[in-house]
């Protein structure tokens, strides 16, 4: 997914050897540290293991369990959750075990057990199938009705306006193939998109096979292949779909296997070239071509049948030759009229019989339905008017073909125009997905780490460990980290930061993002579905799958709404004709072409066209679709109509202190000595203690050390013995025979250490601008004092200020003391502070301004902050750094900036205002329009609306839906914003 589908690019086995001469890197480094690039190579594929870990009571004990892991060779990635006490481990089993991690993570003191059973967490899948021929909230809630009766599903969404359904299933009870085996069953045809298996698939093209055997032995060969999950075949398109594992085997390997297996029969394969069938924007793009062809059809035969009833009548010469007897009564005009009109209804129209059989075989009524219903009774009312006027030699009547003709052609203009809008809502995906590079240059080295070989190929082949190289002004092509070379790189497009990051080797770089300058050599760590381009696709994706809460008033009206016409149509039908029986109204009434009947059916069928539950089903999905799409290319994540939904009520906002008010990296500011003593040396005992913490003020007294050391990239501090750390108020140890003692006021006095007056002068000082004061003790005396600052983000205030004028009310949540949040709520002009407050207690305030009546949305990390983020109505993680943001959060703030919190709740304002103007408009139409086709106006006014016309205004009415939750597109964020410059804070 995160590769884009593109057009096809072979593999070039040219080597660039003239430009590029074998360069050598001597700090290019070996793969891992230590180990020579064979080895790497063999050292197989990644694993993961979760243990439980008792004992950890804080955000330090997690970063003591994740350093000790991560200090183990062939450990990947390290995440440890201190709220669920879960430690999650991705390692290399050839350097590493879980015995290993699991005594690691004890020998820092706390108690580990490996999780074998994950069955909870990988048993349930989510699949994605596209369905054809959806047309109303009828249809859609048909094909969810099916899918939750299966048993091993445990939900079902269904999204009409991209005609996708999203279900949750138990792969070990029922397959992807029986889902979609129940849409077809409910008369549709489905199409899958994706199966949610932990699992890659590439499409390939093969050609020189001339038979289904010779496509058969490839499948064989395929499937030998270790790391192959499936193998799929179509002997028409001489296209193979792999299924596999990234990090065991890739598609360079399959490309390898075919032409290996066919080199006597001339097999060559290629990744299979964008629209040549099996992608959704292919399914799309057919389906418009479509509809334009059907209605370009029914043109042709309709505007013949229109000239003949409606104008030519009206010309002389041509009325007396449409008026000409063929037989008894019967007219040539007629006879052309039935012979033109018989095609668009049975041919061009038989989509509509088509599916109201369908619907009314699954006992439910759709648009479809009405369409047949009201074509039919238009065109074999005027057959059975021909046949009598053929056979009777003095009965005149009217036919109503040119009702029937122009309805469809209609009817087909709007499905064109509906369907051509709705792929338009979508584009944010497709833009995503353009952020992928076409081709990539694919380094090969030897175990020196020289370069040998450049070849440029298609970026869908890049497989794990790949070395890729980035050339200035070229996109990234896949996630991995630098390993040689330094540059400037471009993230706006996925992280929101405007300025270039700066990369050097071992750090990381994502795919999408766009080298500035310099050279690199990046290693793939992360391709096809595991990329966070794909991450992000996903993310928006299932936002515009889920539901808002207020579509379920749509789904209610649908279930009653075609059969609720049928029957207005009928009654209007039935009135008008007994009253015209009955002599109910004046013959003057009649138009002179009519008679009683004929005025009655018109009106019966112009009730019957003109319903448009399609509006009704759009008004929701489509707004939903665009502001989130809005809302991705702003670098706002929101997850679905709920999240959406909940966000435009907030009224108060929770924000946390660190990294969300604060930029979340401390520093030190000031240090100040109270005994004669060389700053460098203080520093070395002071640091050679606080290493072995893992708490962030540790971390920024550490880092501040260093520069008294920049000759030394990693410096090696003097041992510490005896070290002791106690959570929430410092830490002690013996070095170079000094007992150093560093930590908060408390901690002082618990060791009967006296502190002086200038000491006490400088906390109370550091407290009142918002700092934090760390007490250094050695040998017993108070020596030195450091300030610690972690500075408030930049336009923090501003956002505060202008979220007060939007109405809604910020307060803060932080465990940090009270004396440094008051002052930094002072600062940026907050006025309720709730301080020391642990992760449950946050989650307490959030309920407790919920039950006095607030709508309460969190701002925080997705870390500590998860149990509140889940408990508001609305959960904002700033940064997407961590999955358990991406878990915890309704809403996802890429960019790490405050001001997007404002731009997350106008949006979602600006949207759902949106879905209310889409309904009122849905509601309207239906409202005021049956009752105009029912003749409401004609007694007054005379005014009577034709079925050709409700019909073009019934198609009219879905597309303006449409069109209307488009306008979001051009959203745009308040102007307070504009004028709000926020920067970023670089801390070296």
């Amino acid at each position: 997914m995160a590769t884009k589908l593109l057009a096809l690019a072979c593999i070039r086995n040219d080597s660039y050897g003239d430009l590029s001469p074998r360069p050598h890197y001597p700090s290019m480094p070996k793969y891992p540290k230590g180990v020579s690039a064979q080895e790497t190579r063999l050292q197989g594929s990644e694993d993961r293991a979760m243990f439980s870990v008792t004992g950890m009571t804080c955000s330090a004990c997690a970063g003591s369990v994740e350093k000790a892991v991560k200090r183990l060779p062939g450990i990947r990635e390290a995440v440890v959750d201190v709220l669920n006490n879960r430690a999650q481990v991705m390692f290399y089993p050839s350097f590493v075990n879980e015995d290993t991690i699991r005594e690691a993570i004890e020998d820092v003191g706390f108690q580990a057990a490996l999780i074998n059973d994950e069955t909870n967490d990988k048993s349930i899948q989510v699949c994605r199938i596209h369905i054809n021929g959806m047309t109303c909230t009828s249809c859609s809630s048909t094909v969810e009705k099916a899918l939750q009766a299966i048993h091993g599903v445990q939900k079902a969404q269904v999204a009409l306006a991209t005609e996708e359904v999203e279900v949750h299933y138990d792969p070990k009870i029922v397959s992807h193939n029986q889902l979609m085996e129940a849409i077809e069953d409910a008369g549709f045809e489905a199409i899958l998109v994706s199966t949610g298996e932990d699992m890659s698939k590439i499409d390939l093209k093969v050609d020189g096979v001339r038979t289904g055997n010779s496509m058969r032995m490839l499948e064989i060969s395929l499937q030998a292949l270790p790391g192959v999950q499936a193998v799929d075949i179509s002997s028409e398109l001489k296209k193979i779909s792999v299924s596999y594992k990234s990090d065991m085997t890739g598609p360079r390997n399959f490309i390898r296997v075919i032409d290996s297996t066919g080199s006597s029969r001339g097999f060559k394969a290629t990744v299979f070239p964008e629209g040549e069938g099996g992608g959704r924007n292919t399914h799309r793009k057919e389906e418009i071509k479509q509809y334009f062809r059907s209605f370009l059809w029914s043109l042709i035969f309709t505007i013949p049948v229109f000239l003949t009833s409606m104008i030519f009548m009206y010309i002389p010469g041509i009325k007396h030759g449409l008026d000409t007897k063929v037989v008894n009564r019967l007219t040539v005009g007629e006879t052309m009229r039935w012979l033109l009109s018989t095609p668009v209804q049975f041919i061009i129209g038989r989509r509509f019989y088509t599916g109201s059989y369908k619907a009314l075989h699954r006992g439910s009524a759709n648009m479809d339905v009405l369409i047949a219903l009201g074509t039919n009774a238009a065109y074999f009312y005027s057959v059975c008017t021909v046949l009598r006027a053929a056979t009777s030699p003095d009965f005149e009547g009217t036919d109503f073909f040119e009702t029937s003709a122009m309805l469809i052609s209609f009817i087909l203009l709007g499905k064109y125009l509906e369907v051509l809008a709705k792929g338009k809502t979508s584009e944010a995906i497709a833009k995503l997905m353009n952020l992928a590079p076409e081709t990539a240059i694919l380094l090969t080295l030897d175990e020196e780490g020289n370069v040998i070989r450049e070849e440029e190929i298609d970026s869908r082949l890049i497989q794990k460990n790949d070395i890729i190289k980035i050339i200035p002004g070229a996109k990234v092509a896949s996630d991995g980290f630098v390993l040689w070379g330094q540059s400037h790189i471009n993230e706006s497009m996925i992280t929101g930061e405007a300025r270039p990051v700066a990369k050097r080797k071992g750090d990381t770089v994502i795919g999408g993002t766009v080298n500035e300058n310099g050279v690199l050599h990046i290693k793939a760590t992360k391709v096809g579905s595991e990329s966070a381009l794909a991450q992000i696709v996903r993310l928006v994706e299932s936002a515009q799958m889920a539901k808002a809460p207020v579509q379920k008033f749509a789904d209610r009206i649908s279930k009653y709404f075609v059969p609720l016409v049928i029957l207005l149509s009928f009654s209007t039908w039935l009135a008008w004709f007994l009253a015209g029986k009955f002599h109910g109204y004046p013959e003057s009434w009649i138009p002179s072409s009519m008679d009683r009947f004929e005025l009655a059916l018109q009106f019966g069928i112009s009730v019957m066209v003109i319903a448009c539950p399609c509006a009704l089903g759009l008004a929701t999905p489509t707004a939903v679709m665009v502001g989130t799409g809005v809302g991705a290319s702003q670098g706002v994540l929101i997850k679905g109509g709920r999240a959406l939904e909940s966000a435009h009520k907030v009224n108060c906002i929770v924000f946390d202190k660190t990294g969300t008010l604060t930029v979340g990296k401390p520093v030190v500011v000031n240090t100040k000595l109270l005994k004669n003593m060389v700053l460098h040396e203080f520093y070395e005992l002071v640091s050679a203690t606080e290493v072995n913490s893992e708490h962030p003020l540790a971390k920024a007294i550490v880092e501040y050390a260093k520069k008294f050391r920049e000759d030394e990239e990693n410096p090696a501090w003097p041992e510490a013995r005896d070290f002791v750390s106690v959570t929430g108020h410092g830490v002690k140890a013996v070095v170079r025979n000094r007992e150093v003692i560093a930590g908060n006021k408390s901690f002082m006095l618990d060791h009967n250490i006296a502190i002086p007056a200038d000491a006490q002068d400088m906390l109370t000082e550091t407290e009142g601008m918002a700092q934090t004061g760390i007490l250094v003790s050695i040998d017993g005396e108070v020596t030195g004092v450091l300030a610690i600052s972690d500075p408030v983000k930049p336009g923090a205030e501003e956002v505060i200020s202008i979220l007060k004028s939007m109405n809604v009310r910020s307060i803060m949540v932080t465990g940090d003391n009270w004396g440094t949040a008051s002052s930094i709520a002072r600062q940026i002009g907050i006025e309720t502070v709730v301080a020391e407050a642990k992760p449950e207690q946050k989650a307490e305030k959030v309920k407790d301004l919920q039950a006095a009546g607030y709508a309460v949305a969190m701002v925080g990390d997705g870390i500590n902050d998860s149990p509140a983020l889940v408990a508001a109505d609305v959960g904002m993680a700033i940064g997407a750094g961590t999955d358990i943001a991406i878990e915890a959060a309704d809403i996802v703030l890429m960019k790490s900036n405050l001001e997007d919190v404002i731009t997350a709740i106008h949006l979602s304002r600006k949207t759902f205002s949106r879905i209310r103007l889409n309904y009122i408009w849905a509601l309207g139409y239906n409202i005021l329009g049956i009752p105009i086709a029912a003749g409401a106006l004609f007694p007054s006014t005379g005014f009577r609306l034709p079925p050709w016309v409700a019909g073009a205004a019934m198609a009219a009415s879905s597309v303006s839906v449409v069109c209307c939750s488009l306008l979001l597109k051009n959203y745009k964020r308040p102007k307070k914003l504009e004028n709000l410059e926020i920067r970023g804070i670089k801390i070296e």
